[in-house]
């Protein structure tokens, strides 16, 4: 029979996940710690593992790390499941070689899904060097929605390799940190890493920008410059907006990342060593149809697309956000209240987490108390609706009708100044029920911290 090895140091879990495993028609190896599934593995080979994060002998990442180094163990696909996901773990698990990174509790279909697409396939063996501990990198990549989660997994996949990535997304939605992060945990990390700005510097100038000069190539090049490309020879080099550039030094950027070689203005063709993370709130796809993009350049680019939703479309990120951003920009540490936290979900935020992240250092800055209520925040516009009406809506009903519900509900709190029975009547329903609702999207009272 198939056997699945379940990794957990607490009982209760390791026995549930064990009956759920039986029960799906697998046979089930328990350990309770990272040596014992070693131990395990060294003498018998599972199709599968299920293993833990944190156990208070060696954490998940060295026990996947230590699996993937031995020979017999490097093709057993490993998924990591935790209830302390951070984009840092979540990135390392995947660079390392994990099947799946996922977050406790995992439901019964989840796991059915999991384990018959984990027993159809191999992992890869991993290219592994030694690094910081995963989680004391900064935590950048802050949110735990399920596009967030997506996103730090494609990282974790793809920072070893020298893949082309395309990022998308809206302005402010953090491209320019998901390209760094790439950059951080990658092969490259002890490489330069050269960010440019397409869409700032004018025609003229960017292919000197780009790709250097030689002294005396054009009026006022009175000294040599060695351009982007060059500069971030061994790193990681970013285009920011390459959607803004010119079809004529879309061209040239073409024959760069086909052969590796640039030519400086007034100079002789150079071999350069560089990774290439581009970036663009433009939909390319679009514009290669209205000729406005070389169709060769994009395909060259969109490699490994990573899309970033606009913070309108992850709300669920918001509070995380928001605590980080005010936690940096406030000394003492300011605290949201509950209020407020409702406020920063119902805003539409156009401008997305650079949006959010300025509201915040506001807020830090104008706000006395230690406490900062619904009020600090009457600076933000009301959110207006889209064009098709929807406001922040992502198309999805469920997700529409909650958050209209959520509102209403807070709204009604707010007008009856926290009176629960008056809130039920105001809204029509009973007592109960409000109780229900109000438990269901954590309206209560947020307590003052000690």
């Amino acid at each position: 029979m198939t056997t699945v090895l379940i990794v957990d140091d607490e009982k209760n879990l390791r026995d549930g996940l064990s009956e759920a495993v039986r029960d799906l028609g697998y046979e089930p190896l328990a350990a309770a710690s990272g040596r014992e599934a070693l131990a395990i593995t060294a003498t018998s080979l599972p199709a599968a593992v299920l293993l833990d994060l944190r156990m208070p002998d060696m954490d998940g990442l060295e026990v996947l790390t230590r699996l993937r180094a031995g020979a017999d163990g490097a093709n057993i696909p490993v998924a990591i499941i935790t209830a302390y996901a951070t984009a840092a773990n979540t990135i390392e698990a995947m660079r390392l070689g994990a099947f799946d990174h996922l977050t406790k509790p995992i439901g019964r279909e989840d796991l059915a899904s999991l384990l018959t697409r984990m027993i159809r396939s191999r992992a890869p063996k991993s290219r592994t060097r030694d690094l910081p501990d995963p989680d004391g990198f900064p935590e950048t990549l802050i949110g735990s929605s399920p596009s967030m989660r997506e996103v730090q997994k494609t990282i974790g996949l793809v920072a070893d390799s020298d893949a082309t990535v395309l990022i998308t997304g809206e302005t402010g939605t953090g491209k320019e940190v998901v390209a760094r992060t790439i950059h951080r945990v990658g092969a490259r990390s002890n490489g330069p890493f050269m960010a440019l700005n397409c869409a700032a510097i004018p025609p003229d100038l960017l292919e000197s920008e780009l790709f250097g000069h030689v002294k005396g190539a054009f009026t006022g090049a009175i000294a040599e410059r060695k351009g982007a490309f060059r500069e971030a020879d061994g790193g990681t080099l970013f285009l920011d907006e390459i959607g803004d550039m010119d079809l004529a030094m879309q061209a040239k950027i073409l024959r760069a990342l086909q052969e590796r070689v640039v030519t400086p203005v007034g100079g002789k063709p150079q071999k350069v060593d560089v990774r290439i993370v581009a970036a663009t709130h433009r939909d390319l796809e679009q514009w290669v149809k209205q000729g406005r993009f070389r169709e060769d350049l994009f395909y060259r680019l969109n490699v490994v697309p990573i899309e970033l939703q606009p913070l309108r479309k992850r709300t669920a990120d918001i509070p995380a956000l928001a605590e980080h951003f005010l936690a940096m920009a406030s000394s003492p540490n300011k605290q949201l209240s509950e209020e407020a936290l409702q406020r920063l979900a119902g805003h539409a935020w156009p401008g997305n987490v650079r949006e959010l992240r300025n509201a915040l250092e506001r807020v830090a800055v104008m706000c006395r108390s230690g406490i900062v209520a619904a009020s600090d925040l009457d600076f933000l516009a009301s959110s207006a609706p889209d064009a098709d009406g929807h406001g922040g809506d992502d198309g999805h009903l469920p997700s529409a009708v909650e958050r209209l519900e959520r509102r209403l509900i807070a709204e009604a709190l707010k007008e009856s100044k926290g009176n629960r029975a008056e809130a039920a009547r105001r809204l029509g329903i009973h007592r109960q029920l409000l109780h229900t609702k109000i438990e269901k999207y954590g309206l209560g009272k947020r307590k003052s911290p000690d």
